[in-house]
């Protein structure tokens, strides 16, 4: 193996060490830390459980879950620390020691049991089924329903309960206000949930409870904590006991459906939601740029590593790197990024937050695509230009550094610019573990406001705006590259 290809493989290698190591500390700076905190993983699109609500001009997290939540960290002498997700990850999660316990407004059902621990119950509510208000005699008894559209949200009780309803379609998404806005777009004709959480929409005319009613039974809601955490079990059990005996439950559930209902002063047009809301999309914009400028940043080296390995001419190494390609190129990101965040944390106990996550997910999934432009740039130089390199005494390392990779490089730089404009895209991907991006911030929004297309129409123009910036960037450094070349 030449020179150039030997010190290659070394780079790599320490990197995978350094990458190896790296989740480690990381991981044990987080349970040293963790001694001190108790960390919650919630939905928090689910009023009066737990919602978002602008109050004293700063988001925050409220609601009668995150009430007991608080309780639970007091009697323990902790800090509380809110993770918040999407309900069908919150499983997972848990699983991985991500966080430390589950409220929201979760039902304790035989098939979850197999999976996690739950306290004893602490809320009882009904399901109920939300209609617009013009169908609403359309549906008087469950038998209505049979054979028509029907939403619920995923991973949910009431998804179970739709499932059994005979020769309906069924929508399952995340979040209850996407359910609630696929009724109105009249993308479904029925959204079964919670009474409790139905009531916060109600206000809107356009939709009311029909006289259909799923079941009968009240579902019990309970807090969902890791199998064999029995300390953490117990302590939850007696915060919860000292609550009722108080009687202090009712009174938040109260308080909670009160602030839930309390509707902000909706902007009048899509510029004063955005003037509004702008510091929303300001903390969503520097997590953004962070991700895509981390995930360029080691992609564009891993991706070159992986392009000079596989012409090492080294069969092994060869195959390695073609096997890197192909199975980053033939998976989707969001694959990857559960693999990344859930996967490895489940089986080797490694927890990257969400950040991380996402760091290592764009630099991988986009070195696999810059090693093919690389690995095309580098080929498409003429092999004479090395011989001549040669010839004049330079030796491979040195003619591959000082000139092949330089013309390789202005030869790719568009397929690289239009990579990197796609990363920045992409990077919208990570908000399904929690990550405050744009396209986060613009839920959020979503959920505050009630409105359901202008914070994405926001959150569209800012992507724009950083796409059309970085290609004209990338179209003026190309000019001045290739300034020499009509000399």
């Amino acid at each position: 193996m030449n020179k150039v290809y030997r010190r290659t493989a070394l780079l790599l290698l320490m990197m995978i060490v350094l990458l190896a190591g790296f989740p480690v500390m990381t991981a044990y700076g987080a349970d040293s830390q963790r001694q001190k905190t108790v960390v919650l993983g919630t939905s928090a699109e689910f009023a009066p459980y737990e919602f978002h609500k602008t109050i004293d001009g700063k988001d925050q997290i409220v609601g009668f879950d995150i009430d007991i939540a608080r309780e639970i960290a007091k009697d323990m002498g902790v800090k509380l620390v809110i993770e918040d997700m999407s309900f069908d990850a919150l499983l997972p999660a848990l699983q991985s020691g991500r966080v430390d316990l589950v409220i929201s407004g979760m039902t304790p059902t035989d098939e979850r049991k197999q999976s996690i621990d739950f306290s004893n119950n602490y809320y009882q509510s009904k399901q109920v089924v939300m209609v617009r208000s013009e169908d609403k005699e359309l549906y008087r008894t469950i038998d209505n329903l049979k054979g028509d559209k029907i939403g619920a949200q995923k991973g949910s009780i009431q998804e179970e309960i739709a499932q059994s309803i005979p020769g309906i379609v069924i929508t399952s998404l995340d979040r209850i206000p996407d359910l609630v806005l696929q009724l109105q777009t009249k993308r479904v004709n029925a959204v079964i949930l919670e009474d409790t959480v139905a009531i916060g929409y109600l206000q809107d005319r356009t939709v009311t409870l029909a006289d259909a009613v799923p079941d009968d039974a009240p579902v019990q809601a309970a807090i969902g904590i890791r199998k064999g955490n029995k300390e953490l079990l117990a302590q939850v059990n007696s915060t919860i006991a000292r609550l009722k005996s108080e009687n202090r439950i009712a009174e938040m559930v109260k308080q909670a459906s009160q602030l839930s209902v309390e509707k902000q002063q909706a902007p009048s047009n899509i510029f004063t939601t955005f003037w509004e809301y702008r510091s929303y999309y300001a903390l969503g914009l520097s997590y953004t740029l962070l991700l895509s400028a981390l995930g360029v940043l080691f992609g564009f080296i891993i991706g070159l590593l992986i392009s000079l390995l596989r012409m090492s001419g080294i069969r092994s190494i060869t195959w390695l790197g073609t096997t890197y390609v192909e199975i980053l190129r033939g998976t989707p990101m969001l694959v990857q990024l559960m693999i990344i965040h859930y996967g490895l944390a489940l089986t080797l106990g490694i927890n990257f937050t969400p950040l991380q996550s996402g760091i290592i997910t764009l630099s991988l999934n986009s070195s696999a695509y810059l090693a093919e432009i690389f690995r095309a740039g580098i080929q498409g130089v003429d092999r004479g230009q090395m011989e001549a390199a040669r010839s004049l005494g330079m030796g491979r390392g040195l003619a591959m550094r000082h000139i092949i990779l330089p013309q390789a490089f202005k030869t790719v730089l568009p397929a690289i610019g239009n990579e990197f404009i796609t990363i920045i895209k992409e990077s919208s991907i990570i908000s399904v573990i929690g990550m405050a991006d744009i396209m986060y911030q613009a839920g959020i929004v979503k959920n505050i406001t009630y409105k359901g297309l202008s914070p994405f129409i926001i959150a569209a123009a800012i992507y724009f705006v950083l796409t059309f910036l970085l290609s004209k960037l990338l179209g003026v450094w190309e000019r001045r590259l290739g300034a020499s070349d009509h000399r």
